[in-house]
């Protein structure tokens, strides 16, 4: 890997920028009808002492410092990710003991990278072909600076093996215990694509929710994407995708 003294910061300002999560899970009431999380910790207190199992809706806040902590409407999609963690779900740029929040620079990048997890997580569970799980599209925008990995799009950096995430975890923890804010990075799913893998919820905005999506598994991959709201199907190949 290169020298993490090498990696140059570069500011990402991007529009539009989408994040595809599962539909399983709703917004958390907190966070988006609460605006201001200075007084998050005091309302957790008092609806604890009547509803003892909010801390599982919530999370664990403790995991996002107080001054980087966003609210109002569509705070659930930039703030779960960060508050809902676990060692059993590592990624590229985690281990699983802290949160990242990952954005693609457009629609076909976030698509691309989630049905790739969504296949491998399938072919776990050995599932029959059929329509699977429901996700939703979150458009966003990111205002970051960020250690820039995409000028080594194409090389062999241990921090983009697409299939080990131990230099690359490796990486992020030592520049996010730096005072990183993310890192930027080519995708490893649709090449020409970008993302960010942000370190704190305060780097991205706006968020509105857009498409309702279903994947289909063909028993090997996933071969066809469903928009739930228009009806139109997409058959997924290499680049890009296709009308059915």
């Amino acid at each position: 890997m290169s020298g993490i003294a090498d990696i140059p910061v570069s500011r990402v300002e991007w529009k539009g920028a989408v994040r595809i999560i599962r539909s399983a899970f709703p917004p958390i009431d907190l966070f988006e009808d609460i605006a201001d999380p200075a007084d998050w910790p005091l309302l957790i207190s008092a609806e604890q002492k009547t509803n003892p199992r909010i801390m599982a809706t919530i999370g664990n806040l403790d995991l996002v410092p107080a001054d980087r902590r966003v609210g109002g409407g569509g705070a659930s999609y930039l703030m779960a990710p960060f508050t809902h963690v676990s060692t059993d779900r590592p990624s590229r740029f985690t281990d699983g003991s802290y949160g990242v929040l990952y954005v693609g620079d457009r629609f076909e990048t976030a698509l691309f990278e989630t049905i790739h997890h969504h296949a491998r997580f399938m072919k776990r569970t050995k599932e029959m072909p059929g329509w699977t799980s429901q996700f939703r599209e979150i458009v966003m925008s990111v205002d970051a600076d960020l250690h820039d990995l995409r000028t080594l799009a194409g090389n062999p950096d241990p921090a983009l093996d697409p299939d080990s995430y131990t230099a690359s975890q490796a990486l992020a923890r030592h520049l996010r215990g730096s005072g990183s804010d993310g890192i930027a990075y080519p995708s490893i799913r649709n090449p020409g694509g970008e993302c960010v893998a942000l370190f704190y919820p305060d780097r991205a905005s706006n968020p509105l929710q857009g498409r309702h999506l279903d994947y289909h598994w063909n028993g090997t991959r996933v071969d066809l994407v469903r928009d739930a709201g228009s009806g139109a199907v997409f058959r997924v190949i290499d680049l890009p995708i296709d009308p059915v």
